[in-house]
């Protein structure tokens, strides 16, 4: 009598069984992550575009940043040096997000005169193939004290359209008045340059 043999058919059939179980089990679970994953990207760019109105609104209740600035713009100032005090003016840049900008300030600072009309340039350079559109947000710090530095001239009070990797100097005209508190030494400009290219796209 021949031994009793295994039953290739069934012992070969339990391991691609479990695998293909397996495999069922964790498509559902790929698919809710795929989901996941594109409802927060979509959600990160929507947020970020929702940025600038909300900044906008915000520095209108409080008098500072670009209403300010936007407000300035068709203002006239008159010189008047104050010679005994000098005043720091720190330029500070960042790009809302990587990859779209390269924007920095040409100096990172300088000496002034309350009083006196200055001028300085920030850069910028659209680092993608396509044409796109940016706007730069202004802040002044110390808190309180943006009603002391004017901007006759800048690159803030409007969209800036940049061609396809083009770079360029961007101007900004300020004056700071005398009457900048006495216990203020340094004043910083700051920006932050958004990509506002969808945005203008559906204006």
């Amino acid at each position: 009598m021949d031994p009793p043999r295994a039953d290739r058919t069934s012992a070969g059939r339990d391991p691609t069984g479990r695998a293909n179980a397996g495999r069922a089990s964790t498509g559902p679970a790929n698919r809710r992550l795929i989901i996941g994953l594109v409802i927060m990207v979509a959600g990160s760019f929507a947020f970020g575009w929702a940025l600038i109105p909300l900044y906008d609104l915000l520095c209108r209740a409080a008098g500072i940043g670009n209403a300010e600035a936007k407000a300035g713009a068709a203002t006239s100032v008159q010189e008047q040096m104050d010679p005994n005090r000098e005043v720091t003016i720190e330029f500070v840049a960042s790009p809302a997000s990587v990859g779209s900008y390269e924007f920095r300030p040409k100096v990172a600072s300088m000496r002034i005169h309350p009083g006196k009309l200055y001028d300085s340039e920030f850069y910028a350079r659209n680092l993608t193939p396509f044409a796109s559109v940016a706007q730069a947000i202004p802040s002044i710090t110390p808190v309180g004290t943006a009603r002391y530095f004017h901007k006759t001239e800048c690159f803030c009070f409007s969209p800036q359209k940049f061609a396809p990797g083009e770079g360029r100097d961007m101007p900004v005209r300020f004056i700071v008045d005398r009457e900048l508190p006495t216990n203020v030494d340094t004043l910083t400009l700051a920006y932050t340059f958004y990509d506002t290219t969808q945005s203008a796209s559906h204006r």
